[in-house]
């Protein structure tokens, strides 16, 4: 009989791999960095939420309590000795303007007031309107004057403009207004702001304003 040439392979125990055996101090050391990650990703999750609850917080009060710029509108306009040629001796400009603030919880302080009336693109007067006030929230107040006299700047010529302006049925001026304001949050007051009203406005043959300027909201801006 042949020899069989296979061979048998016995395995020993020296050829098993071995197993490692961790001592307690190993598996204490792993529980514990596993609980200190476990905290500090809790104390990040704790903070962002803070964190967000307090930035909608305060995106929902600026929202409530972003001052909105007050309004005005031109309520009334008239020159009673527009109909006389030589009105401009006497002449007399009568005019009311509203200016509404429409915040809930802010107040304007104002300087004093100062108006300037131009007939085209020339200053023809001005004067100082009121002292300085101070204006509610959710309320209007009337800047209401009579400009005349010294402070109305019209020579014969212009006038003569005017009236070459009233026979085509009407003649345009610009009222402007222009003062300095703070806003005043409960207790907080900001800094000074100049702000301008350019109030467009014409009148008729008598003198009076017309209709489709009645009304009219004055455009606003800062500088």
């Amino acid at each position: 009989m042949r020899s069989d040439d296979r061979i048998l392979i016995q395995s020993t125990a020296g050829n098993r791999p071995m197993k490692r055996h961790h001592t307690a101090r190993y598996y204490a050391h792993r529980v514990k960095e596993s609980l200190t990650t476990r905290v500090s990703k809790l104390i990040c999750t704790i903070f962002l939420f803070i964190l967000f609850v307090l930035g909608l917080i305060t995106f929902i009060l600026w929202l409530s309590l972003r001052p909105h710029r007050p309004r005005f509108h031109i309520h009334e306009f008239s020159i009673p000795s527009f109909s006389q040629e030589n009105g401009y001796a006497n002449a007399n400009i009568i005019f009311n303007v509203t200016a509404r603030n429409s915040n809930p919880k802010v107040g304007f302080y104002y300087d004093a007031v100062q108006v300037a009336l131009n007939y085209q693109e020339q200053n023809i007067g001005d004067m100082t309107l009121l002292f300085p006030f101070y204006q509610e929230p959710k309320n209007t107040i009337i800047l209401a004057g009579n400009l005349g006299g010294a402070a109305l700047k019209v020579t014969g010529e212009r006038w003569q403009q005017i009236m070459a302006d009233r026979t085509r049925g009407a003649v345009n001026f610009s009222l402007e207004l222009s003062s300095s304001i703070r806003f005043k949050i409960f207790t907080w007051v900001s800094k000074r702001h100049k702000i301008h009203a350019t109030c467009a406005v014409g009148v008729g043959l008598d003198g009076s304003i017309l209709p489709s300027y009645k009304d009219k909201k004055c455009p606003v801006y800062f500088t």
